[in-house]
């Protein structure tokens, strides 16, 4: 059975900030339950592993699975919290004689190549456009509203009928950007904050309350929020819809219906 492991369920900056003295990231900074990497994830199908995203902390990831070689990855958009360990991958591949493989779509693999050049000499770069088939998941992406910061892409994987999604940066989107997350078994969508008092138009990534109502629209059996940033402290209890989980370090779900 395939399982959905959560590397990391961090924002862009992670907890703690090394900046700040909140609650949460003292918490997170004695070792606490809100320790939280940049996001990724991987899918365990128990001999191999297909990951998506790879930040700046994909080492300690890495070394946290105890993990010395990955040959696959998918990768949502290409800002440095979600591609700023691709050096080190890089630097792996060569060592250990082999080219990794990184799917991405066609319009962010040369967004990716500006920042380093030198990557496709150790991980080929493959266009994912119109959709791939990986370890027998049905893999589809498009693209989604990142509010100030641009675009970023979803991933929906489907296998022996089971359906899920991939959206850890978005927000305010449309029906045409949410047609595909209806009816699924799991979606996992990132949520910056609980209440984000922002204008609009500075912010990037859905708070918890606006997820509530997506999740009203497109109902999944089950949703798990990422991408959190320091005002969330998995200590509180949140008013979330009853099929709401906060991911944290480690989660490891079952990709399969239950029976």
């Amino acid at each position: 059975m395939d399982n959905l492991v959560f590397l990391g369920t961090g924002d862009a900056m992670g907890v703690p900030r090394v900046y700040c003295s909140c609650e949460t990231c003292m918490e997170a900074r004695a070792g606490g339950l809100n320790v939280r990497l940049r996001s990724s994830v991987l899918i365990d199908n128990g001999s191999d592993f297909l990951a998506i995203d790879c930040g700046p902390d994909w080492r300690r990831q890495m070394e946290s699975l105890g993990q010395r070689t990955m040959r696959r990855l998918l990768v949502t958009h290409a800002h440095f919290d979600h591609i700023g360990g691709l050096p080190e991958w890089a630097d792996a591949c060569r060592w250990m004689g082999y080219k990794g493989e990184l799917f991405a779509p066609a319009e962010v693999i040369p967004v990716i190549l500006r920042q380093y050049p030198w990557l496709d000499r150790n991980i080929q770069m493959i266009p994912c456009d119109d959709g791939i088939e990986l370890d027998g998941w049905q893999i589809d992406t498009w693209k989604v509203n990142h509010g100030k910061n641009g675009y970023s892409y979803a991933f929906r994987l489907e296998k022996e009928g089971y359906k899920w999604v991939y959206c850890p940066d978005s927000i305010s989107l449309t029906p045409q950007e949410t047609e595909r997350m209806h009816g699924l078994d799991l979606l996992v969508l990132g949520t910056s904050f609980y209440y984000e008092a922002a204008e609009l138009s500075t912010r990037s990534v859905y708070d918890m309350t606006e997820a509530a109502d997506l999740l009203r629209t497109v109902q999944p059996a089950r949703a798990v929020y990422t991408h959190m940033s320091h005002d969330v402290d998995l200590r509180k209890a949140y008013i979330l819809p009853e099929n709401v989980t906060l991911a944290v370090t480690g989660l490891r779900l079952p990709l399969t219906r239950s029976e």
